[in-house]
């Protein structure tokens, strides 16, 4: 096997003027994204069969059944009494005569490059059409219609939840910290009316029930603290507001679908006309009195209504800005060809557009399944529940896997996406030092890996069976005991986003310095818990009980710990002249030598990277061994030391299982990174292939739901990682990217750096970099074999 020396050595630098790129096609940017428009030609059997649309922070999924037009809607941050992400209805489109309901041509497009759904059918002759798009800028969805004669429309809001009523079976997993709870989880009612011609929706938080806040607060022993709290479920309000032009109240009806009862408020168009517009507004907001509430969603859609002539405009330039800022075309040429990397290039521009329908919400995109979950008996026939249901909770969040879903954005340039992430984690930053001062005494923020949104342990994980005497401030379960690391992640994360784009970070720095106290203060507390001393014999910390992932559990200095606060540590000192007064740059460099090093182990006769020094059991299937190598880029190409990594991927496992590429597994990320491009484009063709459902890109579930958004970001990661990686101020292309995948691509590497590129029959046609002055670091790598091609 060739090492990393003799695998560099095969490689060009190219040191050469600016080229303007000769594209594989003559073709317009817009023209090689049509290519990826999805069309159906037959209507959907239910809601498995939708299709995303969205913008801004809202989503829609939409099919048309039986002639009708339906579509859910969701919106970022609507959560309710037990912090559950509630859909914010579904809508209901009957046109007539029906244009839908006769033989004639039908189809369903998803117009990628412009970000809206397109539907048409005839009706006597006559052509119609329906748009449906989301305004990005405000919470607004547009239905627009048009036929070639005169048609009614009637639109109908259907709402399930009509009554208050008690959760059943397994649905309280949508609402995990009620799952074993000694109270009864229940769903409050939403208010539907009529009001001035249009259908006025809403869910009110108002405090008359038990919610997940409270519960988890008595629960953890934190009651005490509790007006010195963020709680963002407190007086939420969550609603829309259905108003169409020339549309007047007809009724109300009442049906089920699947297996939820819903009722129905229906408007009509008052007379046939050539062309029907309905808006849906949605509104969320905390506010002390219904009347403030109102107040708001009722100016934006009075103000929408004098200012939104250049709305579909300004939301058209959107997405093709979005479009515009990166790219990865494979085989273009093969488009329509059943090929099969032609497959995965598409999924991947279907999924970043899944991502950038929620590019400025108040809440990240969550995991399992985003805004755009659906019908849960259609993921799983024993899920007999309503479309608010999702696996693995609403508004509770797990780290592990929301740092796949945010991680690709900074390659495809979509670093203003990232930032509600990283303001989860930033807005109840007091909550996780609160928690950590009540319980142990010292500083720092604890944050746990299954989380509420208001930054407290998920009851479920925290445990409603504690043993008497246990530590109050750890979760009480095999899973996620002690695991606090992967908030180090989303910090280093933070400092990433600097490096790429320099945008100053200073509001966070007081979250990435708690995050480390935490983890100082701490494992100094416990050793002092244990003997008189707070550090080792060579002056290091001794980070226990921890545990790497949820795997290596008991773990002593675990490896996804250690290399996480020594990566965030080491970024931040190389920007602490901007951010650090003196005294804390000391510190911080006191505290680096305090991390214990990483630790080695032989397996099969090979030298690898150990997932601590020990540890007592196993517990899950994830590889912490290799975050050296992925996140924190401590191993890999343009590194040294590289077949420790590659050993470590090959033979330091224990578990046929911690390989796979389903949900969260970062098996291709991993083979990109050490230069195992045959590895790598096996694992990528799995992982972003055909979903097998209607939509391509509604992966899943694997270990999580339906769509499963961390299978299709880290799907991303590994494209991207076979395509380009950064290290230093190096940037290598085609690390691990298969010779025989011709591509078209534009990455975003670090300090403010634009790439973009032709592979064609294996060889570099054309380069731009922006800045220019950064070509001298591009290493070209595609005339080289990599450690196995």
């Amino acid at each position: 096997m060739k090492i990393i020396s003799e695998y560099l050595q095969r490689t060009r630098l190219l040191v050469l003027s600016l080229i303007i790129s000769s594209f594989i096609q003559s073709q317009s940017t817009n023209d090689r994204f049509s290519q990826y428009n999805i069309t159906w030609t037959s209507q959907s059997e239910n809601s498995s069969g939708s299709m995303p649309v969205g913008g801004g922070d809202i989503g829609c999924n939409v099919w048309v059944e039986d002639g009708d037009i339906l579509f859910y809607m969701s919106r970022s941050g609507a959560f309710d009494e037990n912090n559950g992400f509630m859909k914010s209805g579904r809508m209901r489109i009957r046109i007539s005569p029906n244009p839908f309901e006769t033989d004639a041509p039908f189809s369903q497009t998803l117009k990628l490059r412009e970000g809206y759904v397109e539907i048409t059918g005839e009706t006597g002759g006559q052509p119609a059409k329906v748009e449906i798009w989301v305004d990005v800028f405000n919470p607004v969805i547009h239905v627009n219609i048009e036929s070639g004669k005169p048609v009614a429309v009637e639109a109908a809001y259907e709402s399930w939840r009509t009554k208050n009523r008690e959760m059943t079976g397994r649905e309280t997993d949508n609402n995990r910290s009620f799952v074993g709870a000694p109270v009864k989880a229940m769903v409050r009612k939403d208010s539907t009316a009529f009001r001035a011609g249009d259908i006025l929706s809403f869910h009110r938080n108002d405090g008359d029930m038990p919610d997940a806040f409270d519960l988890c607060l008595e629960q953890q022993g934190l009651a005490g603290v509790k007006e010195q709290m963020w709680n963002p479920t407190k007086n939420l309000i969550f609603g829309c507001l259905v108003r169409g032009k020339n549309m007047e109240p007809a009724g109300t009806g009442q049906g089920r679908y699947a297996s939820a009862d819903y009722m129905a408020w229906k408007i009509r168009s008052a007379e046939p006309s050539l062309k029907h517009s309905i808006k849906i507004y949605l509104h969320i907001g905390q506010s002390e009195t219904l009347e403030d509430w109102l107040g708001g969603l009722y100016s934006l859609a009075d103000e929408y209504e004098k200012t939104s002539v250049d709305a579909r405009q300004n939301t058209l330039r959107w997405w093709q800005d979005f479009w515009n800022r990166s790219h990865i075309i494979i085989k273009p040429s093969s488009a329509g060809n059943d090929s099969t990397a032609w497959s995965v290039g598409r999924n991947y521009q279907l999924f970043r557009y899944q991502l950038g329908c929620n590019a400025y919400g108040e809440y990240p995109t969550k995991f399992n399944g985003g805004l755009f979950t659906y019908d849960p008996e259609f993921v799983d026939d024993r899920m007999k529940y309503n479309a608010d249901y999702r696996r693995w909770g609403g508004g509770s969040f797990t780290a592990q896997n929301q740092r796949l879903v945010y991680w690709p954005m900074l390659k495809s340039g979509d670093c203003d996406m990232m930032l509600p992430q990283f303001d989860f984690y930033l807005r109840p930053l007091k909550n996780a030092e609160l928690r950590t001062k009540v319980y142990w005494g010292h500083n720092g923020a604890s944050f746990t890996e299954q989380i509420e949104s208001f930054a407290l342990p998920v009851a479920f994980e925290y445990g409603w069976n504690r043993p008497a005497g246990y530590d109050p401030g750890v979760q009480y379960n095999s899973w996620v005991e002690y695991q606090w690391d992967t908030a180090l992640e989303f910090c280093f994360m933070i400092l990433e986003y600097e490096r790429y784009n320099g945008n100053d970070i200073s509001k966070y720095i007081p979250l990435i310095e708690s995050c480390l106290v935490f983890f100082d203060e701490h494992y100094r507390y416990l050793s002092m818990k244990r003997t008189t001393k707070a550090l080792d014999e060579n002056g290091h910390l001794v980070i226990y009980p921890g545990t790497a992932c949820e795997t290596y559990k008991m773990a002593t200095n675990p490896v996804s710990t250690i290399t996480a606060l020594n990566s965030v540590i080491s970024r931040l000192l190389q920007i602490s002249e901007k951010y650090l007064p003196e005294e804390r740059q000391i510190y911080y460099k006191e505290y680096l030598k305090r991390i214990p090093p990483v630790s080695f182990r032989v397996m099969n006769g090979y030298h690898t990277i150990a997932p601590a020094d020990r540890y007592e059991r196993i517990n899950n299937i994830e590889l912490p061994q290799l975050y050296p190598v992925y996140p924190y880029g401590l191993y890999g190409i343009g590194r040294s030391d590289m077949e420790v990594a590659v050993n470590t991927w090959k033979y330091g496992y224990e578990k046929p299982g911690q390989k796979d590429f389903i949900s969260w597994h970062q098996d291709a990320i991993f083979c990109a990174r050490l230069g195992q491009t045959g590895e790598a484009k096996e694992i990528t063709v799995k992982k972003l292939s055909d979903s097998g459902r209607r939509f391509p890109a509604f992966w899943g579930p694997g270990h999580d739901w339906v769509p499963d958004h961390n299978w299709g970001g880290s799907g991303m990661i590994g494209l991207q990682e076979m395509l380009m990686q950064a290290v230093g101020e190096k940037i290598y292309l085609f690390p691990a990217w298969p010779k025989e995948w011709d591509v078209d691509f534009k990455l975003h590497a670090p300090y403010n750096t634009v790439v973009e590129g032709q592979l064609i029959d294996g060889k570099l046609t054309g380069i731009v970099v922006t800045p220019e002055s950064r070509i001298k670091d591009i290493v070209d790598l595609s005339a080289a074999d990599s450690l196995s091609r």
